[in-house]
């Protein structure tokens, strides 16, 4: 892969195309989710397969029914995130090497230290059209997951490759080049076109203000099925921002950034609750 400069106007489009989603509250975690989170959370280091008992009982702190995780567990089964599996006390399902990946690009972003370093180079993809709108949606939902922004219909960029792209590209079927590129111009003025910061740094703001208000709430000496559902949740909502924030270099974001200060209270919070959560999951693993 080549370093090619282009001039902003070659590319630019007059108005920003990547728009933030609002925030999601701390509180409400759909089966899909949880179990994306439990998956990528707990049992990517345990094996990543659990008993559908197992799943069931880790699940129900979060007020998730029995038949949400069978009805998630089959979808994702179908879209070939999990696979079934025998386990020694009953079926179960493991994590397929599809969601490995995912889960593997995901912790790397979730509980990286700080902003990731930048060469000064952004990463292009350029795409082919794509007419179906189902199969056009669903690749923009993912190139955003993968910390792109769209420049125009076919032209996203990033601020650095991800390990993802060649199995997104592939499983689509699409026809991508793809580019490490010296972009002339104020990188400053590409980053504030491209990506709505402010409402990025709001949904920052609001996510911390939402996790002080559910860990607040938390007492000292709470049972470890409840340490487990509020990380969950903290793990949840921060888990999110996959889907707004690149990680773009700490030079080109605004002074004051809230999502160092929003960073520094989730690891803090999260590597609190850690312990009881993990005897939550090792307890309910070793009954299946």
């Amino acid at each position: 892969m080549g370093t090619i400069s282009f001039p902003f106007d070659t590319i630019w489009h007059p108005a920003p195309l990547y728009r933030t989603p609002p925030a999601t509250k701390l509180v409400s975690v759909n089966a899909r989710a949880a179990l994306f989170d439990l998956y990528g959370d707990h049992l990517r280091s345990r094996g990543g397969r659990a008993s559908v008992a197992a799943l069931v009982r880790l699940l129900a702190p979060l007020e998730i029914a029995a038949p949400a995780v069978r009805t998630a567990v089959s979808r994702m089964v179908r879209q070939g995130w999990l696979a079934p599996v025998r386990l020694p006390r009953g079926p179960g399902y493991e994590a397929t090497p599809k969601c490995v990946r995912r889960l593997d690009e995901a912790a790397l972003r979730i509980y990286r230290a700080g902003t990731i370093t930048w060469s000064g180079r952004w990463h292009l993809i350029v795409v082919e059209p794509v007419r179906e709108r189902p199969r056009r949606e669903r690749l923009r939902a993912s190139l955003s997951f993968l910390g792109y922004a769209p420049l125009s219909e076919t032209t996203w960029v990033g601020p650095r490759p991800s390990p993802e792209l060649d199995t997104l590209i592939a499983g689509e079927g699409v026809h991508a080049e793809r580019f490490d590129a010296v972009l002339d111009g104020d990188a400053r003025a590409l980053v504030a076109r491209t990506w709505d910061l402010e409402a990025i740094g709001a949904a920052y703001e609001e996510w911390l203000a939402r996790a002080m208000e559910l860990l607040g709430a938390l007492p000292d000496d709470a049972d470890d099925d409840r340490m487990f559902a509020t990380r969950s949740r903290l793990v949840h909502g921060w888990r999110n921002f996959l889907f707004r924030d690149p990680g773009l270099p700490a030079d080109l974001l605004p002074p004051g950034w809230p999502g160092e200060k929003a960073r520094a209270y989730f690891e803090q919070e999260a590597a609190r609750l850690l312990p009881a959560a993990a005897a939550f999951v090792d307890r309910h693993l070793a009954e299946s």
